[in-house]
């Protein structure tokens, strides 16, 4: 099958190159952004352009346009075409693979009006979850983008793809200081996600999570067992293992699991799992930004390194096949090997146990942001939420503590595995670009584990 894309892909290898590939992208998004019961920003807008790579001698060259006509690509094409005498490869397309998000109730054709009108409706119930409440923010984004991926060797595909978040940050004082709470939901949903996590009960638990921080005592200090709870969502994982995964930072020398296929980096109890096929979760989709099919990746099973997340070019330099996970945030930029819904898998042990039977230390409800080196493994987590572990049971909640550890070093020492899983959401950021994503884990307990704070 030829056609414009052919045409292009043609032109772009006519001085040769091992492979092309053109990406086309339309976005049709709604943000929503209200303050102290104001709307700050109420917009809808429509973006539209398309990329096109090749790779010539281990290199890549890669230009974009914001006017994806066939006229304006074929132009961008020949500029990036090799310097000097070559000849390339004819380009014959085959039949497009397709695939259409899936949802229960659009947002698309809905009024502006009923977004704001949901987001003031969170900015009240905020408020009157507890009087103490000084300042509320709530934040209303959702997107529908249409992918198409034409490459060299083929491969044609094109995706719909949804995306909707809502989240809401809540600041509470009481004249001793003041303490905030933030809760987001989302995922590759429609509006029926809202019908089953209404915006009401979001804003509440934003709320409450602020006012019960207020009343917390510092957190204590010292090196302690530390219960994450699996509604703490995955940011241990995601940050202190999963970016270390990232065949690219491998490749490059900044990765502490750099030849280490085959071996033992964590406790038999820990499978690590990246999979962008979950129905509905945030890091979903049927195709990678490559055009290569989702698929399941088990990275660490039972404490055995099985691999790394790949894109076409990092998969090509360690002589494997692409995971699925080539991700580009749009089609200004070249994609990179990143993660899509990364989680430690259940394991056999039940929750409830695992917190009766630890007997002191910290109980981890929230993780906040933190800080990793994918070179030694080393983090520094914040706690957004958190309580001392007192008998057994969830004590009096604390406030200031941090995780202070290595990532190899926890998976190694990590003894009870929760047979629930919890999920968290978020937009993950690398070489200047964000994309959507999930993260989870079950109930984890962490036998010893440095704990910042500012008591004891």
């Amino acid at each position: 099958m030829t056609g414009p894309d052919a045409a292009v892909l043609e032109r772009a290898l006519s001085r040769g190159g091992e492979w092309g590939e053109v990406y086309r992208e339309r976005t049709r998004a709604t943000a929503v952004l209200v303050e102290e019961g104001r709307v700050e920003q109420a917009a809808q807008t429509v973006h539209e352009g398309a990329g096109v790579r090749i790779q010539d001698r281990g290199r890549t060259r890669f230009a974009h346009s914001t006017a994806p006509d066939e006229r304006a690509l074929r132009e961008l094409a020949g500029r990036l075409a090799a310097p000097g005498p070559g000849s390339g490869p004819a380009v014959v397309l085959g039949p497009a693979r397709a695939a259409a998000a899936r949802v229960l109730e659009p947002f698309l054709d809905r009024p502006v009006a009923d977004r704001v009108a949901l987001c003031r409706e969170a900015d009240r119930a905020a408020r009157a979850a507890d009087p103490r409440v000084r300042q509320v923010q709530v934040v209303y984004r959702d997107h529908v983008r249409e992918i198409r991926v034409a490459a060299s060797d083929g491969r044609q595909v094109r995706e719909e793809r949804i995306g909707f978040y809502f989240a809401v940050l809540a600041v509470a004082g009481d004249g001793r200081g003041v303490q905030t709470g933030y809760e987001a939901v989302g995922g590759a949903r429609g509006w029926e996600l809202l019908r089953d996590d209404p915006p009401e009960a979001v804003a509440a638990r934003a709320a409450r999570r602020a006012a019960r921080m207020l009343e917390a005592r510092p957190a204590p200090a010292g090196a302690m067992p530390v219960v994450l709870a699996a509604e703490a969502g995955g940011t241990m994982v995601h940050e202190a293992v999963g970016h270390g995964l990232e065949a690219d930072l491998v490749l490059d020398g900044h990765s502490v699991y750099a030849g280490r296929v085959g071996e033992r980096i964590a406790g038999s109890r820990i499978t690590v799992v990246d999979d962008p096929t979950l129905p509905g979760r945030r890091g979903s989709y049927a195709f990678d930004d490559e055009g290569f099919p989702a698929r399941r990746t088990v990275l660490v099973d039972g404490g055995i390194l099985r691999g790394f997340l790949h894109s076409r070019v990092t998969a090509d330099r360690m002589g494997v096949r692409p995971t699925g996970n080539g991700r580009r945030e749009s089609y200004r930029d070249v994609p990179l090997p990143r993660m899509s819904n990364t989680f430690i898998a259940p394991g056999p042990d039940d929750p409830d146990h695992i917190l009766r039977d630890t007997p002191d230390g910290l109980y981890v409800t929230r993780m906040g942001g933190g800080q990793v080196n994918t070179v030694s493994g080393d983090f520094v987590f914040e706690v957004a939420e958190g309580y001392r572990i007192e008998g057994g049971r969830r004590g009096e909640p604390v406030r200031g503590a941090t995780l202070v550890g290595n990532g190899p070093r926890v998976l190694e020492t990590i003894d009870r595995v929760g047979s629930d899983l919890g999920f968290g959401i978020g937009t993950c950021g690398k070489d200047g670009q964000g994309v959507p994503v999930a993260d989870a884990q079950p109930t984890l307990r962490i036998p010893e584990l440095v704990v910042g704070g500012r008591d004891g």
